[in-house]
C-alpha cells in the first residue's frame, strides 16, 4: 500500500476559528454517514483514509475535512479547514482553520478548478468495490501516487480522456482502495457513490 495519509503537498496553515456549522451541516452529515458504513474511517494499522469537501460559492476555495480526522465517528466544526489558495505545479496549498487539510486536498482543488460545475467531493476506500471498479471506470494511472501534483493532473487527463464528466466517479490505480466521486452538491455525489455500492 503507497504511504496513504501522509500530507505531501507544501502547506501554509493558518490557524483560526472554524467554520459556522450552520454553514456546513450537510458536509457533516455526510461526512458522519460515509463514516459509519465503512467508506472513511482507518485500516488496522493506524492509517486513515477518505474525506469530504463542498466549494465556497462560485470561487475555488473549499471547505473539507482536516487531515488525521478519519479514526473518528463523528466530526465537529473544528475538524474542517478552507481551503483558501493553492498552485497545483509547485505542489503548494494554502488553508485555514483549526486543522490542516486532508492529505488528498490537491486533487479535490484539481477537481475544483477544472470543472465549475463540482460543487462536492466524496473520496472514499472500498476494497471491494474498487476492485470491481478499477479500469472498468475512468482510472488514474498505477504509477501516480496519491497526494502528488501528477494525481491533480490526471484529473485533468480523465475529463479529456475518458467520459469522467458523465459518469463523476473514479478509481485511483496507484491509491490502493481509492474512490472519488463529485457532483454540484454532497447529494449527487453521494447518490453516485452509493449507487455503485448498492449495485454490485
Amino acid at each position: 500500500m503507497i504511504d496513504e495519509g501522509v500530507v505531501k503537498y507544501r502547506c501554509h496553515w493558518i490557524h483560526a476559528e472554524p467554520v459556522a456549522t450552520e454553514n456546513i451541516a450537510d458536509l457533516m452529515d455526510w461526512r458522519d454517514r460515509l463514516h459509519s458504513w465503512g467508506l472513511i474511517g482507518v485500516y488496522e494499522n493506524g492509517i486513515g483514509f477518505g474525506n469530504i469537501s463542498i466549494r465556497l460559492g462560485t470561487s475555488c476555495q473549499f471547505i473539507i475535512s482536516g487531515t488525521q480526522t478519519a479514526h473518528l465517528p463523528s466530526l465537529g466544526s473544528e475538524s474542517y479547514c478552507t481551503v483558501t489558495e493553492f498552485n497545483l505545479e509547485q505542489n503548494f496549498l494554502g488553508c485555514r482553520g483549526p486543522v490542516q487539510a486532508s492529505s488528498e486536498s490537491l486533487t479535490h482543488a484539481a477537481l475544483y478548478f477544472h470543472r465549475e460545475d463540482v460543487g462536492a467531493i466524496v473520496h472514499v476506500h472500498n476494497p471491494q468495490l474498487w476492485q470491481q471498479l478499477l479500469f472498468n471506470i475512468p482510472t488514474t494511472r498505477k504509477d501516480i501516487p496519491y497526494g502528488t501534483p501528477g494525481m491533480a493532473l490526471e484529473m485533468f487527463r480523465l475529463f479529456e480522456e475518458e467520459n469522467l464528466a458523465d459518469r463523476k466517479i473514479l478509481a485511483m490505480a496507484g491509491h490502493e482502495d481509492g474512490i472519488i466521486c463529485f457532483g454540484s452538491n454532497l447529494d449527487e455525489a453521494g447518490k453516485i457513490l452509493l449507487n455503485e455500492v448498492q449495485t454490485r
